[in-house]
């Protein structure tokens, strides 16, 4: 899958007070905690993921899957690119890593394709209702939470 060929739909980012390999060992755990449970299983076989059940290395690594996510990509500490497909969408969530001395700042960036008029509903629903908007940033905060605690010492 061409990643640059899916329409951007979104990009949010955090800082975070803690070196680019703790906020890359934060994010793995935050993605297996958010997508790896029943739920997001569940969600994933309703919808018709291709990729419905977490496997693969942990850390992230090439081929590692989560729920509705397969690793496209992966640098550690540079980025992380997940992408999916289902019934009404095929998609990716890129991780970007930008170090800045002690800090990294964590950005999160959508791309998406709702083909047809259940793609659209389906866009409508996640995208339009502002559950996306919601959801990507508290699993940022997660993120920004742990790598601070474990990665740099220092209590949020």
């Amino acid at each position: 899958m061409d990643i640059t060929a899916l329409p951007y739909v979104d990009e949010h980012a955090t800082d975070v007070e803690a070196p680019p390999d703790a906020v890359w060992r934060a994010l793995g755990e935050a993605l297996d905690g958010a997508f790896s449970g029943a739920g997001a299983t569940a969600y994933a076989r309703l919808v018709g993921c291709a990729d419905r059940s977490a496997s693969g290395p942990r850390p992230p690594a090439r081929g590692s899957v989560f729920p509705g996510f397969r690793v496209a990509a992966a640098d550690p500490g540079r980025e992380l690119v997940l992408a999916g497909r289902h019934r009404f969408s095929t998609y990716a969530l890129v991780f970007r890593f930008d170090a800045a001395g002690p800090r990294t700042r964590l950005r999160a960036e959508t791309r998406g394709r709702f083909p047809g008029p259940f793609g659209a509903l389906y866009r409508l629903l996640v995208i339009g209702s502002g559950g996306h908007a919601v959801g990507v940033p508290r699993l940022l905060a997660g993120v920004r939470r742990r790598a601070e605690r474990d990665g740099s010492g220092r209590r949020p």
